[in-house]
Formats: C-alpha cells, sequence, structure tokens
C-alpha cells in the first residue's frame, strides 16, 4: 500500500511540474512576442509621419489656397479693375504660400542635419534632401512666373494670349494664373511637342 502510495505521489508531483513547465513556457513565449508587435507599431508609426509631409510638398507646389471664384456681372468688360485685383491677390498670396514652404525647408534642413555613422542612415537623408531641394526649385521657377504674371497686370497684358492675342479667360486663369496661352495655342504647343519627342 505505501509503495502505490509514493509511485502515485511521484506520478502527481511530475505531472504539476510538467504542466507549470509548460505553464512558464508560454508565459515566456507571450513575453516575447509583444515587445515585438510594439516595434512593429512603432515602425508602421514612424513611416507614417514621414509620408505626410511628402504630401504637403506636392500640394503646395501645385495648388494654391482656396479662393472666392470671381462672379462676373452681365456686360461686365474683360479685365477691369476688379478682376485685375483679384488676379493679383490670388497671385500674392500663392507665392506668399511658397516663400513660407521655402522657409520650413531651410529650416528642416538645417534642424535635421545629422552626420549619422550608418552609410544607409546617410544615404536616405541625403536622398530626402536632393528631393526637398528639387521641389524647392520646381517652386523657385513658379515664382518667377507669378512675379511675371504681377507685372503683366501692372502692365495690363494679363489676361491675353501671347500667340494670337485673346482673351484667356477667367475661368481659365482661375485654374492657373500664370497661363499666358490661350487653350487653343497650348494645345497646338503640346502637339508639336509631342511630334518633337
Amino acid at each position: 500500500m505505501a509503495a502505490k502510495k509514493k509511485t502515485a505521489k511521484k506520478k502527481t508531483t511530475a505531472k504539476k511540474t510538467t504542466a507549470k513547465k509548460k505553464v512558464v513556457a508560454k508565459k515566456k513565449t507571450a513575453a516575447k512576442k509583444k515587445p515585438a508587435a510594439k516595434k512593429t507599431t512603432a515602425k508602421k508609426k514612424a513611416a507614417a509621419t514621414k509620408k505626410k509631409p511628402a504630401a504637403k510638398q506636392r500640394a503646395s507646389t501645385d495648388e494654391f489656397k482656396e479662393f472666392t471664384p470671381y462672379t462676373s456681372a452681365k456686360g461686365e468688360e474683360y479685365m477691369n479693375d476688379a478682376q485685375r485685383e483679384h488676379f493679383r491677390m490670388i497671385l500674392q498670396s500663392w507665392k506668399h504660400e511658397l516663400m513660407e514652404e521655402v522657409d520650413r525647408t531651410v529650416h528642416h534642413m538645417q534642424d535635421e542635419a545629422a552626420n549619422f555613422p550608418d552609410p544607409n542612415d546617410r544615404a536616405t537623408q541625403e536622398s530626402e534632401f536632393t528631393m526637398e531641394l528639387r521641389t524647392r526649385d520646381r517652386e523657385r521657377k513658379l515664382i518667377k512666373k507669378i512675379d511675371e504674371s504681377i507685372d503683366m497686370i501692372d502692365s495690363g497684358d494679363y489676361g491675353y494670349c501671347e500667340q494670337c492675342g485673346i482673351e484667356i479667360g477667367v475661368k481659365r486663369l482661375e485654374a492657373r494664373p500664370t497661363a499666358s496661352l490661350c487653350i487653343d495655342c497650348k494645345s497646338l504647343d503640346e502637339i508639336r511637342e509631342k511630334q518633337r519627342l
């Protein structure tokens, strides 16, 4: 009887220790998995924050702040004082927005510039800076076009096609305030460009 009790006790203690080992093993694997999940979410958040400024840069180059469209009265003269002032306001606000973006880029590049020991990190930073500078170069050319358009408003030539001399149109100028060609001349220009290629 005593021998049977001892073997029964040994079996129950062996079962308990194996059960405890399994529980401990499960806890260890669960503990290992949790930090890995935190790292991936942190990486995803970092990637999401990096993508946002790029979208802002694209928008600032091609678009400008919203404005109220000009409603012309019946029989109103084309490019009167009110229309010229409307487009001057659009062009100046667009230029101001682009200049703010240039200042923001300069400060960003000064703050973020670091000498990373890892060559991959340095290469990533260099490529990001190159993309920003390329965008700023496009904006610099756009600012020059905006200045030319403001000068044309001052001289009274704004709103008329440079090639044929007809009216460009208020709606087209609101869509692209730096337009210097009417739709027909621009279409012909694009066709000629395609034929050269």
